[in-house]
Order: structure tokens, then sequence, then C-alpha cells
């Protein structure tokens, strides 16, 4: 268990490798980058949920249960972004609604964080060099997921070291994934593909609901060719990442 734990938190300061990049950029830089990042993180969401989550729950439950969980998590999201409105507004309009995406992007990443734990676990248990294997690849995959992440909480209106602080608290919850699958893998085996239903449900909803919208902002031809590039980009990094080893 000590190996398991170990890799598993090289794969949080992994996942942090890339936020940290952004911490130090000076604003300047961070306002120019920024637009740009939006764009990549909505294709490592969307890269995630389908590439990554949703085959894997469908490898181990049936598809008409993974997908009534997507469904019922897309409209609980729904829901949970009325209640946080709701909650600081008294009227129609309100100027809370960039900050929810960001609330949302924790919830659903300490979820696949959690799985991510669960997963080294029970690879280590197999064996030793499957486990490493597992946890080199969940590092692989969380350098540019967790990029995004952060991109996406500066775009809420969090602050560099708050944006980095709660992405660093998400990342650890590998952690308590590991303990989890090692001390009750049994029983957590059968909810593995509805927590990985829930958190696709989470990303996919925070990509098409919060990310798209502001990248519709900037409709020009040059514009829409750069963020479906980097969408794309996005994408594609997380395809390598999950099918290229």
């Amino acid at each position: 268990m000590t190996l398991a734990l170990l890799f598993a938190l090289l794969g949080s300061i992994g996942a942090m490798l890339g936020a940290t990049l952004l911490f130090v950029f000076p604003d300047i830089l961070r306002q120019r980058l920024l637009p740009g990042l939006l764009a990549y993180a909505t294709g490592t969401l969307l890269g995630a949920a389908f590439l990554g989550m949703l085959p894997s729950a469908l490898g181990k439950a049936s598809a008409p249960a993974v997908s009534a969980t997507v469904l019922g998590g897309i409209v609980a999201f729904f829901l949970l972004e009325k209640l946080i409105l709701w909650r600081h507004c008294h009227d129609g309009e309100c100027e809370a609604h960039g900050h929810v995406g960001g609330r949302l992007i924790l919830f659903g990443d300490a979820f696949h964080n959690f799985v991510d734990g669960v997963v080294i676990a029970a690879a280590f248990l197999a064996s030793p060099a499957l486990g490493v294997a597992t946890a080199l690849a969940v590092i692989a995959h969380e350098i540019p997921q967790e990029l995004g992440d952060f991109a996406i909480l500066l775009h809420s209106g969090y602050g560099k070291a708050r944006a980095l602080g709660y992405n660093l608290i998400s990342s650890l919850t590998t952690l308590p994934g590991v303990l989890a699958g090692w001390f009750w893998l049994d029983e957590m085996r059968d909810a593995i593909p509805y927590v990985l239903a829930v958190s696709a449900a989470s990303f996919v909803y925070i990509a098409v609901a919060d990310l798209v919208p502001g990248l519709h902002r900037h409709a020009g031809a040059k514009a829409t060719v750069n963020q479906l590039a980097l969408m794309l980009a996005g994408i594609g990094t997380i395809a390598f990442f999950r099918f290229g080893h």
C-alpha cells in the first residue's frame, strides 16, 4: 500500500505542474493566454469524459445504467447550479454565474481523481509492475487536464493563489481513493462505473453550459479557427495519453 500511496502522491504533484506554470506567468501574459486555454480546456474536458470516463464506465456496467447516471448527473448539476445562483441572487439578473463553473469543476475533478486512486490501488493489488504502469498513465493524463482546470478557475474569478490551492486539494483526493480502493475494493468495484459516469456528466455540463457560451462571444473567423484548433488539441492530448501508452 505504501508504494501505491507514493505513486498517487507523485500523480497529484505531477497534475499540479501545468497549473504552476500558469501561476508564475505575469498577469498580462495570463490574460492573453486565458481565452485560448479555455478552448483547450473545453477539449480536455470533453475528451476526458467521452474518451476516458465513459468508456471505462461502460466496461464495468450496462449501457442503460451508465446512460441514466450521466443523464441524472447532468440534471443534478443543472439544479446544483441553480441553487448556487439562487443563494447569491434575489432577482432575475445575477453576476454570480461566472463563479459556478469553478465550483463544479472542483467537484467533478475531485470525483475523477478519487477514482484514479481506486484504479491505482486495484492495479497495485494485481501486481506492482501493473501498479507502476497505471500510476504513470494517471500522471500523464492529469497534467494537461489540471492545466485546463486551473484556467477555468481563473476564468471563474479565483485569484491565482486560491485557484492553485483549490486545484491542489482537488488533486489530493487521489490519496483517499487509494485507501478506499485498497481496504474496500470489493464494495467500491460496483460503484466505480457510476462515479465515473457522474464525473463525466459534470465535465460535459461545464464544457457545454459554462465554457462554450464564452467561446461564442468571439465570433470572428480567425477566433473560430483558433478555438477549434485548440479544442481539438485538447481532445487530442487526452486521446494521446489515453490510447498512446
